[in-house]
């Protein structure tokens, strides 16, 4: 039971890094931005998520609230800041995002402290389900359920809709949609805004799970790399491989290993970046 306990959390761990990574993976699909300050976005999520809690509106309506405030914040930074250096070396992308990560991070402890704070699990998801022996968290169940909604969401949105064309187009020859009479700069700020508001979304789901910290940011920057550099750059379908991929050998090294739960996820990125250089679905 505890291995099909641990494969649970695994799926739901995996599902969560998706959602981190795969605004990662599309932002640098289209944009071709190597963004640092993604983790940020995701510790912001939790943070606005715990906040609007504490103002008594309920775990619903932060969930809702507090990625629209990370991809609001996020539209107006790429609108007023990051535009102005895409055309520049990568160098300058990772200057200016890991300074943007570190603004927020210490804003975050200005505001909330250094200490973490929890977000309990909202009421009616607050107990757990019982199959037999097995017993498994309510909440867990809703972020594996919802998160998998999302998923195919996304899916659709992006391979289904005008707006998922016009950013595939985008990510091959931006001039081309410029040409076709789109506006560039508003395609990139909106798909900016989606890709931090997913992360942001992701920090909200997780605050129930692992609490708010200042320095989750970090973590899930690490995380993010890894499940877009085992799925691909720009891959929608490799992100989410990658990110359950990774979340089940997490998870599962807890139990088997959990000394080396950490080393195991970095191991597998370099054993796949070594045989597969592109990531697992990578076009480039």
């Amino acid at each position: 039971m505890i291995y099909l306990f641990q494969l649970m959390n695994g799926i739901g761990l995996g599902m969560l890094y998706f959602l981190l990574a795969v605004g990662l993976s599309v932002i640098f699909g289209l944009l071709h931005f190597v963004n640092f300050a993604h983790g940020a976005f995701y510790l912001l999520g939790a943070y606005f998520c715990f906040a609007v809690f504490q103002m008594g509106f309920g775990f619903w309506v932060a969930l809702a609230v507090a990625p629209l405030l990370v991809g609001l914040l996020a539209a107006v930074t790429e609108a007023s800041l990051l535009r102005r250096i895409y055309r520049l070396p990568h160098t300058y992308h990772i200057i200016v995002t890991i300074g943007l990560a570190l603004i927020i991070q210490e804003l975050v402890i200005i505001i909330w402290g250094p200490i973490g704070s929890s977000v309990p699990a909202p009421a009616g998801l607050d107990g757990a389900v019982m199959l037999g022996s097995f017993i498994y968290p309510e909440y867990r169940l809703f972020v594996i359920g919802f998160t998998a909604l999302l998923a195919g969401g996304l899916w659709w949105l992006l391979e289904g809709t005008r707006l998922g064309a016009v950013v595939r187009a985008g990510s091959e020859s931006a001039d081309m949609i410029a040409l076709l009479g789109y506006d560039i700069k508003r395609i990139n700020t909106a798909v900016f805004a989606l890709g931090a508001g997913l992360a942001g979304l992701a920090g909200a789901l997780a605050a129930p799970i692992r609490g708010t910290d200042p320095f989750m940011g970090v973590e899930a920057l690490a995380i993010a790399f890894v499940v877009v550099v085992i799925g691909g750059m720009g891959s929608y379908s490799g992100a989410l491989i990658a990110g359950l991929l990774v979340g089940i050998v997490q998870s599962m090294m807890t139990t088997i290993w959990p000394q080396g739960a950490g080393m195991a996820v970095y191991l597998a990125m370099v054993l796949i970046i070594l045989a597969m250089p592109r990531g697992l679905m990578g076009r480039a």
